[in-house]
């Protein structure tokens, strides 16, 4: 297992990953995201985000290094996926993502719920 970097807070299962991306793909089809750091940074400042989705393999770090503490601060949910190329694909667009929100879960708020359920466990066993 590679280090993670360093903003990465805890670990996140490649099942709950899974079903991160499956929100944020039915999100995205019937309800509304934001996609990319800065989009997304201003859904969290302006309290809209249901939950964010941060990319572990961005490089340099620092790009999301914020969305963390910004999501702390907040109170929104987060949640760590590792693939910035499958983020941006789940995102619909054809570029890799370093960061999305889900704004309106849609028909994917049982999905948005549970994953925001799972997080919020890992955090406290963190």
């Amino acid at each position: 297992m590679s280090k993670k970097p360093f903003y990465v807070k805890f670990e996140v299962p490649g099942e709950l990953a899974e079903k991160a991306y499956n929100a944020l793909s039915a999100a995205r089809e019937k309800g509304k995201i934001k996609k990319g750091v800065n989009e997304t940074t201003k859904a969290i400042e302006r309290g809209q985000a249901v939950l964010v989705l941060i990319a572990e393999d961005v490089d340099p770090p620092e790009i999301v290094a914020h969305l963390p503490l910004l999501c702390e601060e907040k109170k929104v949910p987060y949640v760590y996926v590792p693939s910035k190329e499958r983020l941006g694909k789940a995102a619909g667009i054809n570029v890799a993502a370093s960061a999305a929100a889900i704004i309106e879960p849609g028909d994917a708020k049982a999905l948005v719920d549970e994953v925001v359920q799972h997080v919020n466990k890992l955090k406290v066993s963190a």
